[in-house]
């Protein structure tokens, strides 16, 4: 049997979109089952989040994301459209969220395919690849006839099964609470966290230690 872990992942995570490549690689690379649990950002999540965070955290982010791109040879662009809706002045964040919405629950119907990771792979690419206008014309379609889906079909997914799709998504914040830890990407395996793009070769480890195979 395929070894398996869980991987909770956000669209708007610059780090969850600087994993996923080496964690499809990963996949594709030894006999292992990634369960991929799309989660919204704790942003949407938590009312005043940005006013409650260290003041030197954006700095850093800012200094840090662009960096560790460099050195994975991946480009980095903040989304244009950002797929969260907030006002930069006040850093109030909009009750209603239509971009993060969408993106959070075709994730979640993709991954009834056992593509999830796949598309949230081919569709961070062209978030934070520099692509613009992400959520117009055939962007996410591409996207997703990359990862071996059809945007039509999880379109309809979301508008036939809204509320399944819901709350898989709010039992898959539940249980990254339950794995031990609040931020993405968290992958967890086994009972332990592992969070953040620089812990994918100490799950690898912890994989291989348990008898991880290549395929």
């Amino acid at each position: 049997m395929s070894m398996q872990f869980d991987l909770f992942w956000s669209f708007r995570s610059p780090y969850s979109y600087l994993a996923a490549p080496k964690l499809l690689q990963m996949t594709k690379d030894y006999d292992l089952v990634c369960h991929f649990r799309p989660v919204y950002p704790l942003a949407v999540r938590v009312e005043g989040f940005f006013k409650s965070v260290n003041p030197l955290w954006p700095g850093y982010l800012i200094q840090d994301v662009p960096r560790e791109a460099e050195r994975l040879g991946l480009p980095i662009h903040w989304p244009d459209p950002d797929p969260i809706v907030q006002d930069f002045s006040t850093m109030e964040v909009a009750k209603d969220q239509p971009y993060i919405t969408r993106l959070t629950r075709l994730g979640a119907a993709a991954e009834r395919s056992g593509k999830g990771l796949a598309f949230a792979t081919t569709v961070s690419a062209r978030l934070w690849g520099g692509v613009k206008d992400w959520d117009k014309g055939s962007v996410l379609a591409e996207a997703a006839t990359e990862a071996g889906l059809d945007l039509q079909t999880l379109e309809e997914i979301i508008d036939q099964d809204a509320d399944a799709l819901d709350a898989q998504i709010e039992q898959n914040e539940a249980d990254q609470t339950k794995a031990g830890h609040w931020g993405v990407p968290l992958m967890a395996f086994e009972g332990e966290p592992f969070f953040g793009q620089d812990r994918i070769d100490t799950l690898l480890w912890r994989l291989q230690q348990k008898g991880l195979k290549r395929r």
